[in-house]
């Protein structure tokens, strides 16, 4: 026998912001000042997201340190501190977050602990069934949390993330060792006295190849292809501030490519000395790897190169030029797949394999639902979404007031959510692009619709 029907909590005054990582903070703290009233339901019992280590939403690893260099990194309006290095460690930026939040009053306007079932458009709603004809103005929404509360909404905004939902290959034979994804691998002690394959060559692999060099009896990274390597520092400068310096300069690509070819090869010389494939793409094609000690230890004997992996064999893995290896533990650096499990595609208009958003963020025809954070730059992050979740509330407040920024900007995302953003750039075809932006075009783009409310 059925009970009585949940009550539902009325709070169509505001919106649902999902998660308090850094793209959560950065729509909190944006509508915040726009004075748009808001939820942000975040399930862990701090902010921070992916850089809170030791969490169930942590992906960094003990020794992560950031790809991006700080003053690339950070949010516009909230600088890192002067004290820190370069490239922060994992507890630095989770606490630069934290101090982020604290700042700007988030803390009190955050739920923790509370985590989301379902998200979808409230039943009554007359065009809900028809994702062709869903209300342009604001609309409602159901939020089901997992412990059964049912709350409705004027919007969402979508902020949780999209590197959590591990992609794993699906490769022929089976293996009896133990296997991890990169995500849950957290310190180098699990490979003590053990044979580790990494598969996978991005940066996280790369990484790990390195700690499972000092640490297990043999250490194998096994790549799909040939990759750019860059050093993360050149005559004492972060690399990628060399790069935005020139791009500021308007110095093209083929000259900043060339350059950075010529640096790669002072800095490693040619992959093939150490058992490395050439690349098989030009360099910035796809994302180059940072990572200074992966030749060392190459060169050292610590980690054998490996093509790609044709089977398992039981406690062995074949590799596609015909070697084998006993191996006891796989960890695979493989990338993630997008995915909203509480959010029905269709609702994100979905199409090739992710969804299709004007700008990675607004809907083509809805107006009260957004994705922050839903992106791969080719340089840091924060600062992308500080003025992704601008917009958003620009927009939100301009239709609320019935201004014609509003109306506007409805036309423009209804008729371009489909442009390329990644400004003439031809990447490589894979999983790991289909969310990639040029992030210098893609920031003075924002920047331009940002001026125009």
């Amino acid at each position: 026998m059925n009970g009585p029907p949940a009550t539902v909590d009325d709070r169509r005054d505001r919106f649902c912001i999902v998660g308090a990582g850094s793209s959560g903070l950065a729509a909190a703290k944006a509508f915040a000042e726009a004075r748009i009233p808001f939820d942000c339901l975040e399930r862990e019992d701090d902010v921070g997201g992916n850089w809170y280590y030791g969490s169930p939403a942590g992906g960094v690893y003990a020794s992560t340190h950031t790809i991006s260099s700080k003053r690339l990194l950070e949010y516009l309006d909230f600088p890192m501190p002067r004290e820190y290095p370069p490239y922060p460690h994992h507890r630095q930026v989770w606490e630069y977050l934290r101090s982020y939040a604290r700042h700007f009053g988030l803390y009190e306007r955050i739920e923790f602990g509370r985590s989301i079932a379902r998200i979808e458009r409230t039943p009554s709603d007359a065009n809900s069934a028809n994702p062709e004809r869903q209300r342009r103005e604001f609309g409602e929404w159901t939020v089901k949390l997992v412990d059964g509360a049912l709350r409705s909404y004027r919007g969402v905004v979508v902020a949780n993330g999209h590197n959590w939902d591990p992609r794993l290959p699906n490769y022929p034979g089976t293996f009896t060792g133990e296997t991890i994804h990169s995500r849950h691998y957290k310190t180098p002690d699990i490979f003590t006295g053990k044979r580790v394959l990494v598969v996978g060559a991005g940066n996280s692999g790369c990484d790990i190849a390195v700690e499972a060099a000092q640490h297990a009896e043999r250490a194998v990274l096994s790549t799909r292809r040939g990759y750019h390597f860059l050093p993360k520092f050149w005559r004492g400068a972060p690399i990628d501030r060399i790069n935005e310096n020139l791009m500021r300069k308007r110095i093209p690509l083929f000259v900043r490519r060339w350059l950075g070819v010529r640096v790669e090869q002072v800095a490693f010389g040619e992959p093939g000395r150490y058992g490395l494939r050439a690349p098989d793409h030009r360099l910035f094609e796809s994302h180059p790897i940072i990572n200074q000690q992966l030749f060392y230890w190459l060169a050292h004997g610590r980690i054998a190169p490996k093509p790609d992996v044709a089977e398992l064999c039981g406690g062995e893995v074949r590799f596609t030029d015909g070697t084998r290896e006993p191996i006891d533990l796989i960890v695979y650096a493989t990338g993630y797949k997008i995915s909203f499990p509480f959010l029905d595609t269709v609702l994100l208009n979905w199409h090739d394999d992710r969804p299709r958003l004007f700008l990675n963020v607004f809907h083509p025809a809805a107006d009260d639902l957004f994705v922050i954070g839903l992106l791969q730059p080719d340089s840091g992050q924060f600062g992308l979404v500080d003025l992704q979740s601008r917009l958003v509330a620009r927009f939100v407040a301009a239709c609320d007031a019935g201004k014609p920024a509003g109306t506007s900007f409805r036309e423009l995302k209804a008729a371009h959510f489909a442009e390329d953003l990644r400004n003439g750039m031809r990447y490589v075809d894979s999983p790991r692009h289909l969310l990639e932006v040029e992030h210098f075009s893609y920031r003075k783009r924002l920047q331009k619709l940002l001026a125009g409310f």
